[in-house]
């Protein structure tokens, strides 16, 4: 389990009851692997009655909070609390400060996140005072969040699109979240648009497809899938031009390679040669898009659980295409070929690409997200595809 230091600030319960009985709220660190597995536990009883939610797999969420599986824990150090009322576990959070993220973008900012807590200001309030009281003990001056760890891993409050279930490694919340942060006086810093895409015979607008073919009849401009037989190379691609096309963007963290080996171990089962196109210029790489399985739809009913069969029903959808739904979590085209005529056609090659091979394998809808809600170019370029934004994630920050 992940070597958490033990939070001497952190008190260990709040006042006393009030005068309408309320019992008093224990604020306690995650200190050993029973307390890791309570937290993480914790969203089973958040979501008991939301059809839309969907159970983690448990033994996935063990490894992202793990020192041992997790790069993030490289460069950053992390708290963990349980909220506890009578008794019983009423909410959770933590707090992180990221290196990178102060080396690159703001040297007095800190990180919440995992943000699960019953419905109570009183919770959220004793929850956020431990994290702000623990990154103010570290010089931090803002709080911002959530991230699950870091901003290329779950991140964002759900703030909008509460009635579709979350796809792969993106979150879920109940509608009063937002509400509570901002109540605890935390205030919007960005939206993050979630674009929903349905798939279908001739769905590319006729002028999106003539740029394709001027794009694919250009001896300059080549289009392939990722070799499979040099798997570590071409992630390594991927990782060099998302690195390079999102290097401006808010919040923009760099894979390092230990993450790149990481995400490519990690993606490896549910990736194939089609889930990812390249754009070659003059045969060097410049743009890729990458989709992947929607692996939400195929665990929703294993309850977070791969034993003793979830391992054999997961395989079999997998296996047999049982999934009708694909993420689009990466794209990029490099710097230097952004805003020009060559960059719309590496993006749009690439997309329709994808598009046509999940078409044929039975797949019905791709998310593109999540999108910046400034980000003009990209937002325009997947509306004109036909993506609709229906979720909206929504990152909250405080002044310390």
């Amino acid at each position: 389990m992940p070597t958490f230091e033990p939070s001497s600030i952190t008190r260990e319960a709040t006042p006393s009851p009030d005068a309408n009985g309320v019992s008093a709220i224990h604020i306690v660190p995650v200190r050993t692997r029973k307390d890791l597995k309570t937290f993480i536990r914790l969203p089973w009883k958040i979501y008991a009655d939301d059809p839309a939610w969907v159970p983690p797999l448990l033994v996935e969420r063990l490894r992202h909070l793990s020192s041992k599986h997790n790069p993030y824990f490289d460069q950053a150090e992390v708290q963990l609390w349980l909220a506890l009322q009578d008794g019983e576990v009423v909410g959770r959070l933590s707090a992180q400060i990221d290196r990178r993220f102060l080396e690159k973008h703001d040297a007095h900012t800190g990180h919440i996140g995992f943000l699960e807590a019953v419905n109570s200001k009183d919770v959220f309030e004793a929850l956020l005072a431990a994290a702000e009281e623990w990154l103010r003990s570290r010089n931090m001056r803002r709080s911002l969040g959530p991230f699950n760890f870091s901003v290329n891993d779950e991140c964002g409050v759900l703030v909008e699109g509460f009635d579709d279930p979350p796809m792969l490694m993106m979150g879920h919340a109940r509608p009063y979240y937002g509400s509570m942060l901002e109540q605890c006086g935390y205030q919007k810093a960005k939206d993050l648009i979630a674009y929903l895409i349905t798939l279908s015979e001739g769905g590319i607008p006729p002028s999106v497809s003539r740029l394709v073919d001027r794009g694919k009849h250009d001896p300059k401009i080549t289009l392939r899938p990722l070799n499979w037989s040099a798997y570590e190379r071409e992630m390594a691609i991927i990782a060099d031009i998302f690195n390079d096309a999102w290097s401006e963007n808010w919040g923009f963290l760099p894979f390092t390679e230990k993450e790149i080996r990481h995400l490519a171990k990690e993606v490896r089962p549910l990736i194939n040669s089609h889930s990812v196109c390249f754009a070659e210029f003059e045969g060097r790489p410049v743009a890729f898009a990458m989709a992947l399985p929607n692996l939400n739809e195929a665990i929703r009913d294993l309850d977070g659980r791969l034993f003793p069969f979830g391992w054999a029903r997961l395989l079999y959808r997998l296996k047999l295409n049982r999934v009708s739904t694909v993420r689009v979590p990466l794209m990029g085209v490099r710097k230097e070929f952004q805003a020009t005529p060559l960059g719309a056609v590496f993006a749009y090659g690439t997309i329709e690409n994808i598009y046509a091979s999940h078409l044929e394998r039975g797949i019905k809808k791709s998310e593109m997200s999540w999108i910046l809600e400034d980000n003009t170019a990209m937002r325009n370029m997947i509306e004109a595809i036909g993506g609709r934004p229906y979720k909206v994630y929504r990152m909250y920050e405080k002044a310390l």
